[in-house]
Parts: structure tokens; C-alpha cells; sequence
């Protein structure tokens, strides 16, 4: 019975399927205004990940939130390899390595947000 036990735990080790595979990384920052605070959130996403950030625009006026059609309020990048396994490795520090269960997706797609920059 034991035997059997350690024999199926060596093949789930084993296989390649069971292996973590990072494809991109999406960073985001929606600051919900243009302006000092979209330039400076662009300053942090660039330093956080050594590429030039994309600015995104509202799609629609939404008059209770003060933003404008095709005004610019985030910032978005994506991360290939090494350095998105680094920045995702920082991340999950920030979070104490702890996801709750709600943050996956049924394909392998996970998400989770940091309040704050430090």
C-alpha cells in the first residue's frame, strides 16, 4: 500500500504537464485621471519592469467618475520571461505567497492586485 503511494507521487512529479509555464505577465495601473498621477504611475510601471509603458483611454464618458471618451487613465505592460517570473516572484512576496481561491480562472489564469506601490 505504501509502495503504491510513493510510486504515484514520483510520476506526478515526473510529469511535464504538472510544470509551471509563465507566458506573459500583464502589469496594470489604472489611475482614472490624466495628469501628475498617470505620468508618475508611468515613471513606476517603467522602473518595475525596464520597458516603456502603454497608455490606455476611457472607451466611454462616465460623468460620476469625472473621465472623458478617449481620455488617457492607465497604464498598462507586458512581460515576457525571466523578468516576468521576477516580477511575479515579487509580487506573490507581497501578498505572502497566499491567493484566495476566487483570484483563478478555470483555464490557468490568475490575477490579483497590489493597493499599493512601495
Amino acid at each position: 500500500m505504501m509502495s503504491a503511494q510513493k510510486t504515484e507521487t514520483n510520476t506526478k512529479a515526473a510529469n511535464p504537464m504538472r510544470q509551471i509555464k509563465i507566458k506573459k505577465l500583464c502589469v496594470n495601473i489604472c489611475v482614472g485621471e490624466s495628469g501628475d498621477r498617470l505620468t508618475r504611475a508611468a515613471k513606476v510601471l517603467e522602473q518595475l519592469t525596464d520597458q516603456e509603458p502603454v497608455f490606455s483611454k476611457a472607451r466611454l464618458t462616465v460623468r460620476s467618475f469625472g473621465i472623458r471618451r478617449n481620455e488617457k487613465i492607465s497604464v498598462h505592460c507586458t512581460v515576457r520571461g525571466q523578468k516576468a517570473e521576477e516580477i511575479l516572484e515579487k509580487g506573490l512576496k507581497v501578498k505572502e505567497f497566499e491567493l484566495p481561491k476566487s483570484c483563478f480562472s478555470k483555464e490557468g489564469n490568475f490575477g490579483f492586485g497590489i493597493n499599493e506601490h512601495i
